[in-house]
């Protein structure tokens, strides 16, 4: 009975670290893929550097919500070219939590039963991913050209005091063509 005795607080603290250590991850875990500091709306604009060092105002927005099973992000740009022409592109995207932390696939369209899936790349279609991590949500873009050559698109949005900071990156076959970094503004 003496060595069994010895062995309980030993045994106790065992126990107690081990507590411990799993509400720490669980909350970790819970918080971890969070969308919910990203929701609202945001608008701002920038100059897009192409690889030839031209630079294209546009102005930018990003609406991020909450949806059932995921979010969306919704986002707008409007390009004002030399010439004068003003060309806008809309684009939005849901999102439903894959069988990886953090990582989220994108429902765009509905197959034969019914059921959201992604796109084809190998049909021309962009196949899109999503993941959060840290303060940061990305949405990833991939084009997979005809030839077999590959365009990925990079939108990383961080969380930062009265919005988000937006940093774009184009690559075309691992080449970096395009990018921008900019603030929006929370309305």
């Amino acid at each position: 009975m003496g060595n069994l005795d010895r062995t309980r607080p030993l045994a106790l603290v065992v126990f107690t670290l081990s507590a411990l250590f799993w509400a720490v991850f669980s909350t970790v875990q819970a918080h971890a893929g969070n969308i919910a500091p990203f929701v609202g709306d945001y608008i701002g604009s920038a100059n897009i550097v192409d690889d030839d060092g031209s630079e294209t105002p546009r102005d930018m927005s990003v609406s991020i919500h909450e949806a059932k099973d995921g979010f969306n992000v919704s986002w707008t740009t409007t390009t004002y070219k030399a010439d004068g022409r003003v060309k806008a592109q809309k684009f939005s995207i849901d999102f439903k939590q894959s069988e990886r932390s953090d990582v989220y696939s994108a429902a765009m369209k509905r197959n034969v039963f019914g059921h959201e899936v992604p796109l084809d790349p190998m049909q021309g279609e962009p196949f899109v991913w999503g993941r959060i991590e840290g303060q940061t949500l990305t949405v990833f873009s991939l084009f997979i050209a005809e030839n077999g050559g590959y365009e990925l698109q990079q939108f990383d949005r961080t969380l930062a005091d009265g919005g988000l900071n937006l940093a774009f990156s184009r690559f075309h076959n691992g080449i970096k063509s395009r990018s921008v970094e900019t603030f929006l503004k929370k309305k």
